[in-house]
């Protein structure tokens, strides 16, 4: 099985707001990025948009570590998802996102890294701009 790593980072602009997310997957040497936004959005929703999204690209099963500077997607991943399963997603925020995470995340073995944000971890910090960059791209369409 293959190792993969998934960097991730999203960012919405007024959060709710434009937002957008980056994405990079590595293996070995080899980097993918991945990124997209939307137009009304919250930086949750694009933290754990950047995974899904990076998780639909790979093409076969794979061991997937995920480093997130996001402690809500980390610790979703990590700790709380079997609970808001066990209760039917009542009052969790983006049931959606997270049903389709589950989706996604089917075929692979996958483990949460969470890492500090905005003190220069290079692979976060690429996705930090890319992420503000899709955002702003969405900003401009809005306006």
């Amino acid at each position: 099985m293959k190792k993969i790593t998934l960097f991730s980072d999203g960012s919405a602009l007024g959060n709710p707001g434009p937002g957008g997310f980056g994405t990079i997957l590595r293996y070995h040497n080899n980097e993918r990025i991945i990124s997209g936004g939307e137009l009304h959005t919250t930086n949750n929703r694009m933290e754990l948009r950047g995974v899904i999204e990076g998780l639909k690209a790979l093409k076969e099963p794979c061991e997937v570590e995920i480093v997130s500077d996001s402690s809500y997607v980390i610790k979703g991943i990590n700790e709380w998802l079997d609970s808001w399963i066990a209760r039917g997603f009542k009052k969790v925020k983006n049931p959606d996102l997270w049903q389709e995470y589950m989706e996604v995340a089917k075929p692979h073995h996958i483990h949460g890294i969470w890492v500090r944000g905005h003190v220069g971890h290079e692979e976060n910090e690429r996705c930090d701009d890319i992420a503000r960059a899709k955002a702003e791209e969405f900003k401009a369409l809005a306006n």
